[in-house]
Parts: C-alpha cells; structure tokens; sequence
C-alpha cells in the first residue's frame, strides 16, 4: 500500500489537535448564543472576547482592531469594498499586484466594470513588485494600495513596511492579504503599519469557514453585513463560537512554537528544492530567498501539472498545480504568467507545500517517487520528444 504524504498545505492545513479540543466544548456544552444574556450565552460571549485578545496578542494589534469573518476571502472583499467607500471622496483609483490572489483578483476586476481605476504592478522573474514603480503608480487619486504579504502559489514574501510607508504617504490606505503569512512567519501589524489585514484561520491548522481582518485603530469602517449588529455593528450574524475559539488556539500555538517550525520546515523546503532542481529543464519558482518557509514551487519543461499532480496522487502525495481556489481551471496561473514564463512551461508546474506535521520520511518518499513520474510523464509527451530531437 503506497504511503500517505500530505504537502499541500498552502491549499489547506489537517486541524491541529490543540485547536479541536478548543473547539469541541462550544459545539457541545457552550451552544449558547454569545448575544443571549442567560449564563449559557454570556460563556459564549467571553470565549469570543478570549479569542479576539488572542488573536490580537499573536498580531500585536489591540482587541477591538480584531472583527471575525468567514474566512479569508471575505476579509479581502470586505477591506476592499470598505475602504472605497471610506475614501470615496478622495477619487476611484486603486493599486495592486498582478500576482494576487483571486479573491482580491477577482473582486477588482469587478470593481473596474462600474468606473473604478486598477493599476496592475508588474512583478519580476522572483515575484517582487518595483518600490519605485509603486511610487509612481500611486496618485493624489489613490483610495487603495492592496498587496499580498507573501504569495500563495510561489512563496514569495514581498516588503510589506515599504510598501505600506509609500501607501500611505501618499494618503492612501493599504491592505495586506496575509492569508499565506500569517502563523508562518511572524506578522506583526505595528511594524508593518498595515491599515488593514486579511487572515484565515485553515491555513494555519485552524478550522475551515473562519478567518479575521484587522482593521488599525482610528479607521471606522462602514458595515459590511447588515443584520442584527454584532462586529460592532460592522459584521452582523450569528458568531462561529466553535471556529473562532479553535482559530485563536490555533494561531496562539503556531506563533509559540514558530521559531521552531520554521528552522524544521526550512530544512524540508530547502532539501526538495535541492534535490528536486537535479531534474533537468527543472525550474524553481518564486523568491529564492525571501520565501515562506514551507513553500517549494517549481516547472517541469514538457508535463502538464494536472497529470503530475494526478500521477502523485495515485503514490499517495497530496500535491497542486498550484492555487487550490482555481485548480479547475484548465488556463495556466496568472502568477507564473506574470513572473514571465511561457504558456507552455508554466502548465508543468508543481507547488509542494510542507508545515510542522510533515517529517523527513514524507520528504524521502516525494524524492523517490517523484523524479520516476516526472519521466514517465515526458516519455509520453510529443514535446519532449521535439526537444530531445532538437538537442540532439
């Protein structure tokens, strides 16, 4: 029976168990409403007011700069969308990245279909915008810088202080997308002097369908669901108690053991890179160095992703192509697009993704099954047939 390797952790983490048994007395005993006066629902209250000091404590924010969402992407669209309406006066242009994520992507892109300006920043060949091209690109017009802490599909960890002192010199407000970042690499909000931040307690082995967004002391942002008033009013709707408690439990225990976490996962990133970049017409992806700990993305010339992922899965290796959100998508990743690779290479990419829980057994079973797959795959392929007779 093959053997079982999770690395795919950028997609989803395995919930730790610190953050189920946090979890599992307010899905059973502590049911109560937190907006219920009774005993049962003021124990509800005080476990979210516990987590939001947590949570808080682990990003060195205050408390009440904490409002809980459903996720990540709801943290993206509700900083965006709030922060146009905050600054409306000010004008209708925004600047970006090309390498977000979708769910800042995406709701951009529907921003520019009702009069709304995005200038697009180039990346280069590592992933990492120009400081000084930011500059330029922001205007007296500029409502909204919003830029990714580190990438989802490469790793790549971009400036963030820099790019937040530039924003905001500018009398524009910055957002960070730090989804990927945060619980990996330590994120702390007063040094980075971010406006707002997006966080989504899956990735860092909290629950699914729970995540947060800071917002910094002193912006009153308008509501983004309108209801029965809890958030503060900004966010109405019966709190996930449950998820939020294990959110907090989850990222208390990651910034604790974070030091730790990252010199061992490092040392596993650093060893599939080496080894793995022996594969000729082999390519690794993203910054080389200022890259998340776990993150080891790469192109293999002449293989289509899907079927190296598809091939992996069968030796039980849970891989990607690279962004789970869109990993339907039969088009190539608009970040490998943007840090300039061909259509034709940037579809045999490969994006292994480890954390705390995997081990150096895991690493040697990718290193042994994979290089076979990878000739397997090429054997069948027309193109590297075409490129072997060229070389030839």
């Amino acid at each position: 029976m093959a053997k079982f390797v999770y690395a795919d952790n950028a997609g989803t983490t395995a919930m730790s168990k610190t953050a189920l048994d946090a979890m599992l007395p307010y899905l059973t005993d502590y049911y109560g409403n937190p907006s219920s006066i009774y005993s049962l629902g003021r124990k509800s209250r005080a476990a979210l007011d516990s987590a939001r000091e947590k949570i808080a404590s682990a990003l060195n924010a205050r408390p009440e700069e904490i409002f809980f969402t459903g996720g990540g992407t709801e943290a993206d669209n509700w900083a965006i969308h709030a922060a146009l309406e905050k600054m409306g006066k000010k004008g209708k242009h925004i600047v970006t990245s090309s390498i977000e994520h979708h769910a800042v992507g995406h709701t951009l892109a529907a921003l520019e279909k009702n009069g709304y300006e995005v200038t697009y920043l180039p990346v280069d060949g590592n992933g990492q915008i120009s400081l000084s091209e930011l500059e330029n690109a922001v205007r007296d017009d500029t409502v909204l810088v919003t830029i990714m802490m580190a990438n989802n599909e490469i790793g790549t960890i971009l400036p963030i202080a820099e790019i937040a002192r530039i924003a905001k010199s500018k009398g524009a407000l910055f957002h960070t997308d730090a989804v990927q970042a945060v619980g990996h690499i330590p994120v702390d909000v007063r040094a980075l002097d971010a406006d707002m931040l997006s966080l989504a307690a899956h990735k860092f082995r909290g629950p699914k369908g729970v995540g947060a967004l800071f917002v910094k002391k002193g912006h009153a942002i308008p509501a983004f669901i309108l209801g029965g008033g809890q958030e503060r009013g900004r966010r109405s709707g019966t709190e996930n108690v449950a998820g939020i408690v294990g959110m907090a439990a989850a990222l208390e225990e990651a910034v604790q053991n974070m030091d730790g976490n990252i010199v061992k996962i490092t040392k596993m990133r650093d060893r599939l890179i080496k080894e793995l970049l022996k594969i000729p017409y082999s390519r690794l992806t993203g910054d080389p160095v200022n890259r998340l700990p776990g993150t080891a993305s790469f192109v293999f010339e002449c293989i289509e992703g899907e079927a190296l992922v598809l091939s992996l899965d069968a030796k039980g290796v849970c891989a990607s192509s690279g962004s789970a959100c869109s990993s339907a998508s039969l088009d190539p990743s608009h970040v490998l697009l943007a840090i300039g690779l061909k259509h034709e290479v940037a579809h045999g990419s490969l994006r292994l993704t480890v954390n705390e829980a995997n081990t150096e057994d895991d690493i040697d079973y990718i290193l042994d099954v994979l290089p076979p797959i990878i000739s397997r795959l090429r054997d069948m392929s027309p193109l590297w047939e075409e490129k072997m007779n060229v070389r030839a």
